[in-house]
């Protein structure tokens, strides 16, 4: 339900896509394999994907360059099935290749890492200690000292860059204005409200996050300062900002951050966020983007300090607007919008070492690429091409250092020549795995809509493809609904492992999808049912005519949004599919109005109440609500939810695993009481995919 982050990308350069022999290039190739502490070892009997050996791969997360730009530093996280949890350990590379070094080995994740800004020691976060604590390292892993001591942890942190502060996030509980009410009740577990906004995704909301400063004598921190202190406003925004929404000014004198400064209804209405800087001499606090109404965040100071650089959206209400590149002249006030003449969303901004260049990426047509901006001329050039998504990047000298990803290829790193988007692979965490699983064909194919627009569609077919064989083939519903549908190797809603099962995946960019201007992306809004439905006909009608597909054996799946495209299709689609399967969907939009917490999304994208019967906008869109269809549903149906989803509540499934049962059709209930809007815990993952598969073969094969 969220212009959520999906990005991904691909092994290889240009325009390569993985075979079904799953080859490799000669860097991955003469790379040695190192012995990694806390990596799983499974036994691989067969070169199929399976739910064990999805959950065994090690993701790859954060690029730290150091300061003198010849080390990378980054973590890895492994899952126990057994233990059910995972564990993110630090490493090291240098940028010119050879072996990783582990510099972590603890039972506690680290994370939030990064190099102090004179090199000599990490900083990172860690519960080693029983809560979130800062903690400091020598680069090689030695050293580890606790340099916080923080009442209830902290969330995140920044060195200032003359290494004399650090800022942090932490979470204050809200003053309950009912407490009057609980006195001598300490067992009662009742909750009071009286304003929205009280549940956010998979939380209640009992804390804010604010903004701190601490001087720091290279050993602790001390004389803690709440920027924030005082409002009842959070900073981060929750549910999925962290510390990239806040920074240092070049002279340390400065703190930017990201702050929707609105409470309860108003909150729930609005995506209104800004940026504010708050002055540590003066003690004043400034909007720098007022007036500027829709989400504003990631605030980005220049290394030369004449420049502040963020992502801003223009219309309030609209989450999944234009993400624009804006850049601010902090000597004249000047606001530049740097992506004026660029339809295309920007993110993952990085400024270069001169402070002549914004380095971010973007997605276009099904995949994520490099871009730089330059401050000189405002021209935005193009560094990569090829079917890989890269989800982020980070100078290093004259080099650049990103991850990358693709359908096939789990993160990794890589670096990347900025003169001509040439790159080579850095990392090679999963090099011993994916040598034994062999992966399905990821091709591209243009469609005509039925309103004569080109759609790409993106075909993955299963290993061993044999073109004189007929397969049963699965129409993938994308989420969102809006934002990319690009190259993500996902965890759960994974390509590869769909097409090892033995199904052709069809994946359209259906109307919505970014990554095809604006216009395109905007057209589901208002309008789920129309064009969206249509191009996702288009597409599997258009595999189906295929003489490997097989016709009499189709599917649809799909999440999120992508499940509201299955219940909706499940009463629309004239005898097309065999089985449906929806993961938190919504099955009744009327309810989902008056469930859900964020109002400015079902305002947008539905255009209002239900019960404002003079907007035709809202009128149309819930009366193709997909409850609305239920006397038609005629096919097998498994459902998913979970209960700690509070975007999409359970009984959304619920209601529609139930309705199905009273209309006699055949369909299972999957439930999670303690997952959220994904699947997060790996023995539940494996139960989701086991599920999952169960259903597919028994009325597909």
């Amino acid at each position: 339900m969220k212009k959520l982050f999906a990005i991904a990308f691909m092994i290889g350069l240009g325009s390569i896509i993985w075979s079904c022999t799953n080859k490799v290039n000669v860097e991955e190739q003469n790379s040695p394999a190192v012995e990694i502490i806390g990596k799983p070892d499974i036994q691989v009997t067969s070169d199929l994907m399976t739910p064990e050996v999805l959950w065994s791969f090690g993701r790859v997360s954060g690029n730290e360059v150091s300061p003198d730009g010849k080390t990378v530093l980054y973590g890895v996280t492994y899952y126990s099935i057994e233990e059910n949890k995972g564990n993110r350990e630090l490493f090291t590379i240098n940028v010119n290749g050879g072996d990783p070094i582990q510099i972590t080995r603890s039972p506690k994740s680290e994370f939030n890492e990064t190099w102090r800004p004179d090199g000599k020691k990490i900083g990172f976060l860690s519960a080693e200690s029983g809560s979130v604590q800062l903690w400091e390292m020598n680069p090689d892993g030695s050293g580890r000292t606790q340099i916080s001591n923080i009442e209830d942890g902290i969330t995140g942190f920044k060195y200032s860059p003359d290494q004399t502060k650090i800022l942090y996030t932490r979470d204050l509980p809200i003053k309950n204005k009912f407490d009057h009410l609980y006195k001598g009740l300490p067992k009662a577990s009742g909750r009071i409200n009286d304003d929205l906004m009280y549940r956010h995704w998979d939380h209640w909301v009992d804390t804010y996050s604010h903004v701190f400063y601490a001087y720091y004598d290279g050993n602790t921190i001390s004389n803690s300062k709440d920027i924030l202190e005082g409002e009842p406003f959070e900073a981060p925004l929750s549910p999925f900002g962290g510390i990239e929404q806040v920074d240092w000014s070049s002279d340390s004198k400065m703190i930017a951050y990201t702050c929707k400064k609105l409470l309860g209804k108003a909150a729930s209405l609005s995506t209104n966020s800004d940026i504010y800087l708050f002055n540590i001499e003066t003690g004043e606090t400034k909007n720098m983007t007022e007036g500027m109404m829709g989400f504003d965040v990631g605030p980005l100071f220049s290394p030369d300090g004449n420049y502040m650089a963020w992502q801003s959206m223009e219309r309030d209400g609209f989450e999944s607007d234009k993400d624009r590149l804006f850049v601010m002249n902090l000597k004249t006030s000047e606001k530049i919008y740097a992506t004026k003449d660029f339809d295309q969303n920007a993110g993952s901004l990085i400024w270069s070492a001169d402070s002549k260049a914004i380095y971010f990426t973007s997605d276009w047509h099904g995949t994520f690429q490099i871009y730089r901006y330059s401050t000189e001329s405002g021209k935005i050039d193009k560094l990569t091409e090829g079917l890989h998504d890269y989800t982020a990047v980070v100078p290093a000298g004259d080099k650049l250092v990103a991850t990358r990803e693709t359908m096939s290829f789990p993160t990794e790193l890589f670096i990347v020549n900025p003169s001509d988007g040439s790159a080579q692979q850095l990392t090679f965490t999963n090099k011993d795995l994916l040598e034994k699983i062999t992966m399905g064909k990821v091709e591209e194919r243009w469609m005509k809509t039925k309103d004569n627009e080109d759609m790409l569609t993106m075909i993955i077919y299963p290993p061993h493809f044999d073109p004189g064989k007929k397969y049963p083939a699965l129409l993938y519903c994308k989420g969102g609904p809006q934002g990319p549908l690009s190259q993500d190797f996902h965890y759960r809603w994974n390509y590869q492992i769909m097409a090892a099962n033995g199904y052709i995946i069809v994946a359209p960019n259906r109307r919505g999808v970014s990554g095809f201007g604006q216009a395109w992306q905007e057209q589901i809004s208002g309008d789920y049912h129309g064009k969206s439905m249509d191009d996702y006909l288009v597409a599997i009608d258009e595999m189906a005519k295929e003489p490997f597909v097989d016709k009499d054996h189709l599917g649809a799946v799909g999440a999120s949004a992508g499940g509201w495209a299955v219940y909706y299709l499940a009463g629309n689609h004239n005898k097309r599919f065999k089985a449906f399967i929806a993961h938190d969907g919504i099955f009744n939009e009327e309810a989902q109005y008056l469930e859900t917490e964020e109002m400015w999304f079902e305002n947008w994208d539905k255009g209002g109440s239900f019960w404002d019967k003079n907007n035709k906008t809202a009128v149309e869109a819930y009366a193709h609500s997909p409850h609305k269809y239920i006397e038609k549903w005629d096919t097998p149906i498994l459902v998913i939810h979970s209960e700690n989803d509070y975007r999409v509540v359970f009984t959304q499934g619920m209601t529609a695993f139930n309705a199905a049962k009273l209309r006699d059709l055949q369909a299972e209930f999957l439930y999670f009481p303690d997952e959220n809007h994904w699947v997060l815990k790996p023995q539940n993952g494996i139960l989701w995919q086991r599920t999952y598969f169960d259903w597919l073969d028994k009325w597909l094969k």
